[in-house]
């Protein structure tokens, strides 16, 4: 039962850090940064066009990332519990099974995220007119 404890914990890490970060990024998005050593925000081409795109895609991916947070977490729960009273190889096969679905979903925000800044944005990051 411990190590089915500390597998809970250790697979809401992923999840949890999504959701504190996505909450921040929806709110508040990070300083455009001036440095390209600089990693902190939704870093892609697109979204460092300009402070327009840069806001625009921090709090559109802040959004996703505090959803699937949400989501991921909810699914990692419900499919730990059954594995409660399994052997400890059964538990952290599961275990890591959940975690690379929830590295997937930590990537996936990005598509919606390219796809809805290129509807709002031309190539060069101005807004498109409707």
């Amino acid at each position: 039962m411990k190590f089915w404890i500390f597998m809970l914990v250790m697979n809401l890490l992923t999840p949890l850090t999504m959701i504190i970060f996505g909450y921040i990024y929806s709110k508040k998005p990070p300083q455009k940064p001036k440095s390209k050593f600089a990693y902190s925000g939704y870093r892609t081409p697109m979204s460092m066009k300009n402070e327009e795109t840069w806001e625009y895609a921090n709090r559109f991916f802040g959004k996703l990332w505090f959803r699937f947070g949400i989501a991921v977490g909810l699914i990692s729960i419900i499919v730990l519990f059954f594995f409660i009273g399994k052997d400890k190889d059964t538990i952290g096969f599961a275990g890591m099974i959940i975690c690379y679905v929830q590295l997937a979903a930590m990537l996936l925000p990005a598509i919606p995220t390219e796809i809805s800044l290129r509807r709002r944005f031309d190539k060069y990051g101005n807004r498109k007119d409707k």
